[in-house]
């Protein structure tokens, strides 16, 4: 992964499964045929003559038109974005990155972490992924990484629930 401008320096990043861009390019093609179908509602009605006059032809083709476009340019900046997440652990804290154009680097303290959460959903379950949850004393700081291998997600939890208790306990 390369270096980004906000990311400190001499770490080594670990990634994301390559199987959460699958699960994401799923829900991303699921979600885009529903908004074009509902979408194209209007021209359907139209072409039929369901509606005489209003929308006006241009408006009822041009609105499936450009959610199809903006569905393209989701679907094409995914992967990027996908590639974009990362985290990496330090003696103290852990790190977690994520974004492409807005770009975001999070810092969790471990003894600052109340309790670490996995969880799978169905789509996750058949890609063999799952999400880390960190909760931490105040919500802003409540962090997720999306995207781990489900044996990974377990030793991060282990691990991490494990340093958290060690932290809090040197308190």
């Amino acid at each position: 992964m390369p270096r980004e401008p906000i990311d400190p320096s001499g770490l080594q990043w670990a990634r994301v499964s390559p199987k959460y861009l699958r699960v994401r390019l799923l829900g991303w093609l699921i979600g885009s045929l529903i908004w074009v179908v509902l979408c194209s509602i209007p021209l359907v009605l139209r072409l039929t003559g369901a509606w005489e006059s209003f929308p006006p032809l241009g408006v009822a083709a041009g609105l499936p038109a450009v959610v199809l476009v903006i569905a393209v340019w989701r679907g094409l900046l995914l992967p990027r974005q996908v590639a974009a997440i990362g985290y990496a652990e330090r003696d103290e804290d852990l790190l977690l990155r994520q974004g492409v154009f807005f770009q975001r680097t999070l810092v969790v303290p471990y003894g600052r972490m109340q309790y670490v959460d996995v969880s799978v959903g169905p789509l996750e379950r058949a890609f063999g992924i799952c999400t880390l949850k960190l909760h931490t004393a105040s919500p802003a700081t409540n962090a997720s990484l999306p995207g781990l291998p489900t044996e990974e997600g377990t030793r991060l939890r282990e691990q991490l629930s494990a340093r958290g208790e060690a932290r809090l306990a040197g308190l």
